[in-house]
């Protein structure tokens, strides 16, 4: 007995995230947990717990419309966030890696007062 396919989900590289994110509409929305978002995340990024949005939250304001670019600490929460976006019919894409990627590719991290951050 062979199991359902399940499709992928789509991903990109941090570094095109931060493309994206500088370049285009997208919005960069972190889905980890207040504690690790106020720690540091990344620059512009627009907060919605995966809790919330698990329980039903919609997006928040500044991210309707846009293309979701889907970012937590490693990639496996903002996985789960992208297959509950997309099935809510919102474009939305995992960042692959997370914001531990993010660090490791020089990218800024900032804490919720602006200053420099760290991922935990």
């Amino acid at each position: 007995m062979s199991l359902p396919h399940r499709p992928r989900t789509p991903e990109i590289t941090v570094a095109e995230a931060d493309e994206r994110a500088r370049k285009s509409s997208a919005v960069l929305l972190d889905v980890r947990e207040t504690a690790e978002f106020a720690a540091g995340h990344a620059p512009d990024a627009v907060f919605l717990p995966l809790s919330a949005l698990a329980a039903g939250a919609d997006l928040p304001a500044e991210a309707k419309g846009r293309p979701v670019l889907a970012l937590c600490r490693s990639g496996n929460r903002s996985r789960q966030a992208t297959e509950i976006l997309n099935g809510r019919g919102i474009a939305t894409v995992n960042v692959a890696g997370g914001m531990r990627a993010w660090e490791q590719a020089g990218l800024p991290v900032r804490t919720t007062g602006g200053a420099p951050g760290q991922v935990v």
